[in-house]
């Protein structure tokens, strides 16, 4: 998969394919009411990546169904209109780690960004009675004013910090990242009505799910804001509509994570909050709280959840791919890889088949990773899934070092949708590699102008840096800057950014903050990303001999990495293991050679030093 700034690949749609199951969401809400909006079936996004062409169940990519892990997702959405914001109804990626979350967001991937890591959290009134607000949304402003202005102190401390030097060129990013700024700090109220309070709203009336309160098609095509804009008028005369609050808080999920905005984290919080109050376990709500943990990168909640979903029903394909993505993210990969064959079993489809190919990919089969993912794309209907996947193919290519192959996906996918972000960065990385160092430089500041992530703004910066042209330093510098900005504005919609901080700050910011970010994350779970950031780390603090172990451990899952393998080489060089620092650092060149623009340079630098030393 491609680049990861955490270890979660991209999130994506889930697919619009009615269930196998024989109950529908419909027939289990009956009894309360009305049936809940798009019955029966997937509409919306998941906590990972894809959204495909329906599918019979037992007729998925692999070629011999497995029990193992519990099932798929329900008919949620990700995300929510707000003023000069639009959803697209995809996840970027690679990732997200992001995945995504991915990044929510996803594999090892699900530890980077195009793939990147990270997670997210607010009134009173009835949803009923919630009237526009006038800061992108309608309802009540939270109900601690207070503690809003502590946070809003903290981060525009981070935002002013990202921006000293006042260069105007930079102000254009700036003022992207203080847009979302302001939308974290107005964010915290459900778009139409608060959704806390005391006591449950309408109490003395059954909690019901109106069928047809959202047509499943608009969530599925990626129409996102006319998603919401829908789910919000049907919730203020339906208020008690479970399902749909369900929707609405996934959808904020998915908004957060193709906007690159946490600040939609609080809101799904609050909406998934008040479809559990209404229908407590309703298995909807259930596996959007589990979508929102691994977006907040929350992983051990997000599997609680997502099994909690899949007891009340194990074909959801939400809660399946949540969950294959958490463990995942938690470094239990052979438990990965059953889950992804239970949920093959279940719900085959684009969602499952690339998270299917991504564990292949973590254990080091390539080749039927790369076999899952053209079988998914030849199957792929929709220009959004045809984009997704053939991203994902140029993101393996890439890692692989095959840049002409990569480009080549790249293409198709920006074919189907020349705005996709995850593409437009992927062939940013190519570019880079093949060197075309000028259109590389020239794509990855169209996208970091449009969403300031870590993973390219990272890489914009080693460009800047490796060209050396008059302000380039300073360029880069701003680069790594609006990374601490983005932190600071993803912790305070509660995203545990660790992952990201610690990668970017070992090679680009505060060395001993890296290794605290990284011990942290260690400490939460054992993925290979993990690993690899906290060998890092703690090479770049001077204590190798602490390094070595998680550097071997980073690479012993047979994960082609070139990233990994270079990290390896140099710690193995520092503590005296040279055999193994030339095998590792050549393995790494040999693989993707173009790697990063520093990191390779490095690389055969401290290669060429140790082949002069023999």
């Amino acid at each position: 998969m491609p680049p990861r700034m955490t270890d979660s690949a991209p999130e994506r749609r889930d697919d619009d394919h009615q269930r196998p199951d024989p109950e529908t969401d419909a027939d289990r809400s009956s009894g309360r009411g009305q049936g809940q909006a798009g019955p029966g079936t997937d509409a919306g996004a998941d906590a990972g990546r894809g959204g495909g062409p329906s599918a019979e169940a037992g007729d998925g990519l692999r070629p011999d169904p497995a029990g193992g892990a519990e099932g798929g997702t329900g008919g949620e959405l990700d995300t929510d209109p707000v003023p000069g914001a639009a959803g697209t109804g995809r996840a970027d990626s690679p990732g997200v780690e992001a995945r995504a979350a991915n990044g929510a967001g996803t594999g090892p991937d699900a530890e980077s960004a195009p793939g990147t890591h990270d997670r997210p959290r607010a009134g009173n009134e009835s949803a009923a009675e919630g009237e526009p607000d006038g800061h992108g949304g309608s309802g009540p402003r939270p109900e601690n004013d207070a503690d809003i202005d502590v946070d809003v102190d903290e981060r525009v401390v981070a935002m002013r910090r990202a921006a000293d030097g006042g260069r105007r060129w930079r102000a254009v990013h700036l003022s992207g990242c203080a847009a979302l700024l302001a939308v974290a700090l107005t964010g915290g109220a459900v778009a139409f009505g608060g959704v806390g309070g005391g006591g449950r709203a309408g109490a003395g009336t059954e909690a019901v799910s109106a069928a047809g309160a959202l047509a499943p098609g608009v969530l599925a095509r990626g129409d996102l804001d006319a998603g919401i804009g829908s789910l919000q008028k049907h919730l203020r005369a339906q208020p008690r509509d479970f399902g749909s609050w369900a929707t609405l808080g996934t959808a904020y999920v998915e908004q957060a994570r193709t906007n690159g905005d946490p600040s939609r984290y609080p809101q799904a919080e609050r909406a998934l909050k008040r479809s559990l109050e209404l229908d407590p376990g309703n298995d909807q709500a259930l596996a959007g709280r589990a979508a929102l943990a691994a977006a907040r990168h929350d992983f051990t909640g997000a599997l609680k959840d997502a099994d909690r979903a899949l007891k009340q029903n194990p074909y959801n394909e939400r809660a399946l791919c949540t969950r294959i993505d958490a463990l995942v993210e938690l470094g239990r990969y052979e438990d990965a890889d059953e889950a992804a064959r239970t949920a093959d079993g279940r719900r085959p489809g684009v969602p499952v088949f690339t998270r299917y190919a991504y564990v292949k990919e973590l254990r080091g089969d390539v080749r039927t990773a790369r076999d899952v993912l053209e079988r998914a794309l030849a199957a792929a209907d929709s220009p959004a899934d045809i984009a997704y996947v053939a991203t994902a193919l140029g993101q393996l290519a890439w890692n692989q070092g095959e840049y002409e192959t990569a480009l080549g996906h790249y293409a198709r996918a920006l074919a189907a949708d020349e705005d996709y972000l995850p593409a437009l960065e992927g062939r940013a990385r190519a570019q880079a590699a093949s060197g075309e160092r000028a259109a590389a430089v020239e794509g990855l500041e169209q996208v970091v102008a449009r969403f300031p992530l870590p993973g390219p703004l990272v890489a914009l910066g080693e460009l800047y840096e490796d060209r050396g042209a008059d302000g380039d330093r300073a360029k880069a510098g701003d680069q790594y800057a609006l990374v601490d900005a983005w932190t600071s504005l993803a912790r305070a919609g509660g995203v545990n950014a660790d992952l990201d901080s610690a990668m970017a700050a070992a090679d680009h910011g505060d060395k001993k903050e890296a290794l605290r970010a990284a011990r942290a994350e260690w400490n939460r779970r054992h993925s290979v990303h993990t690993a690899d950031a906290l060998a890092w780390a703690l090479h770049v603090n001077g204590r190798d001999d602490e390094a070595l172990p998680y550097a071997r451990r980073a690479t012993a899952t047979g994960y082609r990495n070139a990233a990994f393998l270079y990290h390896r080489g140099v710690i193995e060089r520092a503590t005296g293991n040279d055999r193994e620092a030339r095998e590792h650092l050549k393995a790494a060149l040999g693989l993707n050679p173009g790697f990063s623009p520093l990191g390779a340079r490095e690389a055969r630098t401290a290669l060429k030093d140790l082949e002069g030393t023999r």
